[in-house]
């Protein structure tokens, strides 16, 4: 038996070592956060101060010191995020994951977001450049005087850091106005839809803003059957892309002048809705320098403040929704597929050579082409990604897009906002601001408040007839942009009489407005909610402006509820579900079934009307970025027949009511299969969970649990709470209604008290999973709790000093 004992003993032994080993690992991947180091490309002294929550404060001599401590502190709690941005812009993303991100390297290869970004470079201005040289020199002096050890997806993936670039923050800046101003995809779904829909009905699919008209345009339609346009154009393209046009990607924000708060001093909301990742989209930090004292929500891989606070100013961004893209069908020359059509005759495409490494594969070769408009993103596929025979396509795809553009300002105008003393500051320094547009609204301790929609907004022709709607063709001059609208005419308001101003996301200039800005505007319910709960009272506080933040009250399921409430079905359980829809007033508490029924509902009515005319491939596709409510409602509201009636039964003809009733019969087969039979027992919070997902790891099922990050939550799509619900099952665990998209960050700022302001965000400030900073503040956000902005005391210090 001796021989079994030592075994044991050795193996024992073997697992002590291999916990050791771990242990290890794990403290030497943490940051150093006390003590001092000496760095490269310091000037002066650095104090980098953290609170308990991990939020540091970082105290420098000069602004250049103060920039390159950010990025010094994203360096240390977030590398990966970093990498993963960086990989992103620079279409880098299968030399890490491998073949299954190949395709969305082509397209952003094919964009030419890294290559946008070096143009940028080159032309910023030496303010900006020597604020992200700085942030640069930051983030390397980590890598190379201060990592100790790589976080763990670096080692899983057999990666090593890189330097980082000021080429990889302006990339990033690119691809932050990609995921908020992405009409272009709606463009090619217009276009798509035109080859089997007349334009009236696609006008009914995607309809105006509620009391509007579709804006007038040509037969689009016919235009297409005329040119011979092919459903494959733009395919891969859209299959392609990294997501964008997401509806209920967008923000609240509002600010209440003093005559209405308690305190006689502006108080102001934000918080904006983007996806949910582990980490965090942002990262808390306070700055402190010479001119400058600033907190607020940062994002690794940018300097500065983006959403915060300084010694004068509070500010909220929400996203405005410009029309901002334009995409051109580009004719190619018979006889030279090297040359495409222009007004003035043939020209030859501008090409670049693409070399991108794919993981545990040979290297792929893409021959990116870009025509007077832009790029040419059809090159993102094959041959069968154009119309055409595969040796000779007839047309490629281009994209006319803000963010491309050479001068971008966006640093500058961060660096203005940080500085600002004045509402008129602001707004002054928001003239520089490109993309993405932003309903940017801000207060000052004198009491102004103020709204204005910053962002450069491209000038279209009167003869323009398509009005950015669908590609247009490339080769007639009519549907070329005119210039931009000058900054100090986008819409903007200034201490309105009402005494407060909100947006969030809605149409926000008035119906006169004489500028173009988009057709596309969320539907008005979250700010139709803030209004009321504004006018709710004579004076507000924090309390009252965080009860907002918290309402789950949906006024667009008060818009459908009737129908449902009136539905008949045969199922066992309809009673039992119609019971709990009785008191039901759109409350979307996580606790209740209500929440639950009605969008199982819902879900199953759209897709009952709509998608048998879409057609399924697409159908699948496009329930991920948008869930046709508006369409339904018109649908229901005009008792339309010939929506309702199902084409794939030719047969049958079915109305409206017939598809009411099945679909709730077939919301409670799903619910009971889900939840089980005993309907009181449902709760919207067991199916609704907020996920913050991690790159790449949530797709492994194995891993997911360790580094994805969930809550249950209420709130809907529609909420001022918002949780956003998607009609499409996950690719992986083949959930329904998971929200992926709600507050990455909650932040309420009094301008009178600045010590009372407070924020949250939905993770935590670390990026190593084993952190407890990593899940920290996940329960506090699900309970719409905040920690202080700026009293956090300090329980760690580390000193920075130049090296000699």
């Amino acid at each position: 038996m001796k021989w079994l004992r030592r075994t044991a003993i050795g193996f024992l032994l073997l697992l002590l070592v291999v916990a050791a080993a771990l242990w290890l690992y794990m403290q030497r991947s943490m940051p150093q956060t006390d003590g001092s180091l000496s760095l490269i490309g310091l000037r002066d002294e650095i104090r980098i101060e953290r609170d308990a929550t991990g939020i540091p404060t970082i105290k420098a001599k000069s602004r250049e010191d103060a920039m390159f401590g950010l990025g010094f502190v994203h360096a240390q709690d977030r590398l990966w995020q970093l990498e993963t941005h960086r990989r992103i812009g620079s279409g880098r993303l299968a030399e890490a994951f491998g073949a299954a991100a190949l395709d969305n390297d082509k397209f952003l290869r094919a964009l030419g977001v890294k290559r946008a970004a070096s143009v940028q470079w080159a032309s910023a201005s030496p303010q900006t450049k020597a604020i992200v040289s700085a942030y640069t020199a930051g983030i390397n002096a980590y890598l190379s005087g201060a990592m100790k050890a790589r976080p763990p997806e670096f080692v899983v993936l057999g990666l090593q850091p890189e330097p980082w670039t000021p080429e990889d923050t302006l990339a990033w800046g690119i691809m932050m106005a990609w995921d908020l101003g992405a009409n272009w995809s709606t463009e090619l779904l217009r276009m798509r839809l035109a080859l089997t829909l007349p334009v009236e009905r696609i006008n009914e699919l995607l309809p105006p803003y509620p009391g509007e008209k579709p804006l007038a345009t040509a037969d689009y339609a016919a235009l297409f059957r005329e040119l011979r346009i092919d459903g494959k154009l733009g395919t891969q393209a859209l299959n392609f892309a990294p997501e964008s046009g997401i509806e209920g990607v967008g923000s609240n924000n509002w600010v209440v002048h003093g005559s209405h708060t308690e305190s006689g001093k502006p108080l102001l909301a934000n918080d904006p809705h983007l996806k949910l990742s582990a980490p965090a989209l942002w990262y808390f930090a306070r700055i402190e320098a010479p001119e400058l004292k600033v907190a607020g929500a940062t994002m690794p891989a940018l300097p500065g403040v983006i959403l915060g606070q300084n010694e004068h100013v509070a500010w909220g961004f929400t996203n405005t929704g410009p029309d901002v893209q334009d995409l051109y069908l580009e004719r190619i020359k018979p006889d030279d597929s090297a040359q495409y059509q222009t007004p003035d005759g043939w020209a030859r495409f501008e090409t670049v050579n693409e070399v991108i490494k794919v993981k545990g594969q040979a290297d792929v070769t893409l021959v990116a082409r870009a025509t007077r408009h832009g790029p040419v993103i059809s090159d993102a596929g094959v041959a069968d990604g154009v119309i055409g025979p595969t040796a000779k396509p007839t047309y490629a795809l281009a994209m006319r897009w803000t963010a491309l553009d050479r001068d971008t300002g966006i640093i500058d105008a961060g660096i203005a906002f940080n500085e600002a003393k004045s509402v008129a500051d602001f707004i002054a320094g928001s003239a520089k601001y490109t993309a993405p547009m932003q309903n940017m609204v801000v207060a000052d301790r004198d009491g102004h408040i103020g709204e204005v929609s910053a962002g450069r907004v491209p000038l279209r022709k009167p003869e323009n007839d398509l009005k950015g709607q669908v590609p247009s063709p490339g080769w007639d001059a009519r549907y070329d942009w005119a210039g931009y609208l000058e900054p100090t005419l986008t819409p903007r308001e200034l201490d309105p009489p009402r005494g407060w101003i909100g947006t969030a996301n809605q149409r926000i200039h008035p119906a006169d407005y004489p500028h173009f800005i988009t057709s596309e505007w969320a539907l008005p319910y979250r700010m139709q909610r803030i209004a009321q709960m504004l006018d709710a009272k004579p004076k507000h506080n924090l309390a009252s402006l965080r009860a907002m933040q918290a309402d789950e009250l949906s006024l667009a399921t008060q818009r459908l509820l009737p129908f449902l409430q009136k539905a008949k079905s045969t199922h066992p359980l309809a009673a039992a579900a119609q019971q709990q829809l009785a008191g039901f007033d759109g409350t979307m508490a996580a606790g209740k079934a209500a929440p639950l029924i009605f969008w199982a509902w819902s879900r199953q009515l759209t897709q009952g009307v709509f998608a048998d005319e879409l057609g399924s491939a697409q159908w699948e596709r496009l329930i991920g970025g948008r869930n046709f409510r508006d369409a339904l409602e018109g649908v229901l509201d005009r008792n339309d027949a010939w929506w309702c009636d199902d084409k794939s039964t030719p047969a049958v003809v079915e109305t409206c009511e017939q598809q009411i009733d099945a679909a709730l019969t077939r919301a409670l087969d799903e619910l009971q299969a889900a939840q089980g039979s005993d309907v009181t027992a449902w709760q919207w919070g067991r199916a609704h969970s907020a996920r913050s997902e991690h790159r790449p790891f949530s797709k492994v099922k194995a891993l997911a649990r360790w580094f994805e990050l969930r809550a249950p939550v209420g709130g809907d799509t529609y909420t001022l709470n918002v949780s956003r619900v998607t009609l499409k099952p996950d690719s992986v665990t083949g959930e329904l209604y998971l929200d992926e998209h709600g507050p990455s960050l909650r932040a309420l700022y009094d301008l009178g008290d600045t010590s009372q302001s407070r924020v949250m965000l939905s993770t935590g400030q670390s990026g190593l999973f084993f952190s407890p900073l990593y899940s920290s503040f996940v329960g506090p956000w699900a309970k719409v709790d905040y920690v202080p902005l700026w009293s956090g005391a300090a329980e760690q210090t580390l000193v920075l000093t130049p090296a000699k």
